[in-house]
C-alpha cells in the first residue's frame, strides 16, 4: 500500500478512554493478521503511545499524525514473539 493510500483508509480500531489494554492488543494483532493494515484512532483525553502499541502488537509503526497511527504485520516473524503487555 502507498503511503499517499494512508490517509483514505478508514480506522478500523477505536480507543475509548480506558485506553489500551490486553484485549485490544489481541484485537489490533488478529485485524493484521487479516488486514496487513490496521489504522488506530483515539480519543483527546486518553493517553497512548503508538510506538508501544506497535512493539506490544508485533507490528511496525509507519506513521502517526494527530491522534491516528497505522501498523503494519512485520515481515518474517511471529507477531506475538516480541510482544510485552501493556
Amino acid at each position: 500500500m502507498k503511503r499517499e493510500s494512508f490517509q483514505d483508509l478508514k480506522p478500523t480500531v477505536w480507543v475509548g478512554k480506558r485506553g489500551i489494554n490486553s484485549v485490544m492488543i489481541d484485537e489490533i494483532r488478529r485485524q493484521l493478521k487479516s488486514r496487513k493494515i490496521v489504522k488506530v484512532r483515539w480519543l483527546r483525553n486518553t493517553e497512548v503511545d503508538p510506538e508501544e502499541v506497535a512493539a506490544s502488537a508485533g507490528a511496525v509503526l509507519v506513521e502517526v499524525k494527530g491522534r491516528t497511527f497505522v501498523l503494519a504485520e512485520r515481515r518474517g516473524r511471529s507477531p506475538g514473539r516480541d510482544s510485552r503487555n501493556i
